[in-house]
């Protein structure tokens, strides 16, 4: 099945499940139905009680705390660079919400990534790594920065090397894989840690579940936006996105139009870059929107900062839709409901 397939596929069967749940709305409350419409009485305001297109956030996977330990020590490590200045953690800070805040980020020898890197966390929930979906796994994922000359330029080899010449790290391996220290066992333990890096508890959350009073009567109205717009299409199930491919530009041509200060690159390309399938051109996977108030900047090429602009070029560009300032506003409400709790045990 091709990425365009899929993708189309996927919208299609969550516009009928959209539609069918059309008739399970309740009126809000008159207080909070003035307080998103600004006392018009003729503005209908809902609240959708069933039907979701999104699900709430699973547990953290129940793991080996002995793989978690250990992976957590290796993404924090630097000696995985050529040169011991740069960890996992250096593009992926776990104080952060596991992004460094950055454009495009600073392999070793500071030199200039191509593309943003994504959030870590909630990441084993994607069911690809990398913008252009190349690895099929967390567990291939690793090996990516790893080797890349623009990130920490190193190999396997020398990787290995180092982390055997530490006692430490050689016995906890030994006592958690019985044959030591491999790339696949680093990649593994990397992998492991990973999946535990969910972001649970969001007020969204909460209230998927029944509580309503987790968000605010502008967040439920910006969520009834978000799903009649069509947003809920590509971002959708419990990662909200990170389970489809989706052309960026669907409407409009967005990489004719993006600033002139920004040439086009070859990661403008997306996933035609993997496939070499003309299909593919501009096909990226489609991110998760969890914690989006705080992974700015946004897009693959980081290219915009506030998450209105972001919320604007997504409605051109994606739904051919202009929103107004005051959708914008409901919209950006609801997403900031997105965002969980950081993981326990990421600052000892």
């Amino acid at each position: 099945m091709t990425s365009r397939r899929l993708s189309r596929g996927l919208r299609g069967a969550v516009l009928v499940g959209a539609s069918v749940a059309a008739g399970a709305w309740l009126w809000l409350p008159r207080a909070d139905q003035e307080s998103i419409t600004g006392g018009d009485p003729g503005a209908a305001v809902y609240v959708e009680h069933s039907g979701e297109a999104l699900v709430p956030l699973p547990p953290a996977p129940l793991q080996s705390p002995e793989k978690v330990a250990l992976g957590k020590s290796l993404f924090q490590d630097v000696r995985l660079s050529r040169d011991n200045t740069l960890s996992c953690a250096g593009c992926h800070d776990l104080a952060t919400f596991g992004h460094d805040a950055r454009r495009f980020s600073l392999g070793v020898g500071g030199k200039k990534g191509n593309v943003n890197a994504p959030s870590v966390f909630n990441s084993g929930l994607s069911f690809v790594q990398f913008w252009d979906g190349r690895a099929a796994s967390l567990e291939e994922q690793v090996a990516g920065p790893l080797h890349n000359p623009v990130e920490m330029a190193s190999d396997w080899e020398n990787a290995v090397r180092k982390l055997e010449a530490d006692d430490a790290f050689r016995s906890a391996f030994q006592h958690t894989y019985p044959n030591g220290i491999t790339p696949e066992n680093v990649a593994d333990a990397i992998a492991t840690f990973e999946r535990s890096l969910l972001t649970e508890d969001a007020p969204f959350d909460r209230y998927l579940r029944g509580d309503q009073r987790a968000i605010d009567a502008r967040a439920k109205e910006g969520y009834r936006r978000f799903r009649d717009f069509g947003c809920a299409s590509c971002h959708q199930g419990a990662n909200i996105g990170g389970n489809m491919f989706q052309r960026f530009g669907i409407m409009m041509d967005y990489f004719k139009d993006r600033e002139p200060e920004i040439p086009f690159a070859k990661a403008d390309l997306g996933r035609f870059n993997v496939t070499g399938r003309e299909e593919d051109r501009y096909v990226f996977k489609v991110p998760s929107l969890r914690n989006v108030a705080e992974t700015a900047p946004y897009f693959h090429d980081g290219s915009v900062a506030r998450l209105e602009a972001a919320v604007a070029i997504m409605g051109r560009y994606q739904l051919g839709r202009e929103l107004s300032t005051s959708e914008i506003d409901l919209l950006v409400s609801f997403l900031k409901t997105l965002t969980g709790k950081r993981p326990a045990g990421l600052d000892g």
